[in-house]
């Protein structure tokens, strides 16, 4: 994979070179570090301590003609290594052209599941967007996509990846076919619908992804609400799971900003009865300067197994990026 991502890099290089005398390309680092400090309450009174959720490093080539290029390094923890160690897998390998009112991707790209919904949001070094942080759907994928842009209020998105996500970059398992639109009717306002289907394997049942997101967002305000369904989980019939998300954030004044997200995630027939809990999280977001993100925040979960215990955190999230 290493191997991998270097040759991206060098293929860019050697293409940025050879296009020095007829244009004037541009490039840019990508450089995003997310950290927190953290303290349970309770039952989790001992889960304390400094942590470094993840880390993208890449670098995207933009050049004449619309094509542009994209390589990025995602590290971080993972369930399969001692927490001490950390896990760089490739995010995107991808190769992009626009033209006019379309644009297409391909290679290791990201994926359209739940982009709008994670722009909006603003806030993915504190905490996910449901579809991500419960698993509906990935952020990047092997593929292709494309979009087109019917007018200035209404565009359209397809998508056909290996549907494993960029960690597991299976083949010969089936496809993942997705198709999304997005209306912005009136200024501010976002209207987001978005289905897929994910082929399974001779030993399940098809995935079945569905997706919709209303949100007005002005200078000083925004809101926001999507409603998740997720049809045979895990390739198993039957096995539904049910989210929705509701956030919202008021600018305080240039530097600072408060927001609030309630998450609500459950099961037919309580399937998933251990992991289906509502959420709470509320905080302030400070802004010291342009690359820099500071948000103590207070995170509640409400579980719903009458054997688990409640838990309550106290945050100081980070963020280093540009």
């Amino acid at each position: 994979m290493r191997k991998l991502f270097f040759c991206t890099l060098f293929c860019v290089g050697v293409l940025s070179a050879m296009a020095q005398t007829a244009s004037e390309p541009k490039g840019k680092a990508i450089i995003n570090v997310f950290g927190n400090f953290h303290t349970g309450f309770g039952a989790e009174n001992d889960d304390r301590g400094f942590s470094m959720d993840r880390s993208y490093f890449g670098y995207q080539y933009t050049m004449d003609g619309g094509l542009s290029f994209k390589a990025v390094m995602d590290v971080g923890k993972s369930g399969d290594v001692d927490d001490l160690q950390r896990i760089a897998y490739i995010k995107n390998a991808q190769v992009s052209w626009t033209r006019d009112r379309l644009t297409l991707h391909g290679g290791l790209i990201s994926t359209t599941s739940f982009k709008v919904q994670e722009d909006f949001w603003g806030y993915r070094y504190m905490k996910m967007v449901l579809q991500d942080y419960y698993k509906f759907a990935s952020s990047a994928d092997l593929g292709l996509s494309v979009a087109y842009k019917f007018a200035d209020w209404v565009s359209g998105d397809a998508i056909v990846v290996n549907g494993n996500g960029y960690k597991k970059l299976q083949v010969n398992d089936g496809l993942l076919y997705g198709m999304g639109w997005t209306f912005k009717p009136v200024d501010g306002f976002t209207l987001r619908l978005y289905g897929s289907w994910n082929e399974a394997d001779k030993a399940g049942e098809d995935i079945y992804v569905y997706a919709a997101f209303a949100g007005y967002k002005n200078d000083y305000f925004s809101l926001g609400v999507e409603y998740n369904l997720m049809q045979n989980t895990n390739n198993v019939a039957d096995a539904d799971l049910a989210g929705v998300s509701l956030y919202t954030t008021v600018k305080l004044s240039k530097m600072v900003s408060a927001f609030a997200r309630y998450d609500n995630l459950w099961s037919n027939d309580d399937w998933n009865i251990a992991k289906d809990e509502s959420t709470y999280l509320a905080g302030v977001e400070i802004r010291p300067c342009k690359y820099v993100k500071i948000s103590p925040n207070f995170r509640y979960y409400d579980l719903k197994s009458d054997l688990l215990k409640d838990k309550y955190y106290l945050y100081i999230s980070c963020f280093f990026g540009f």
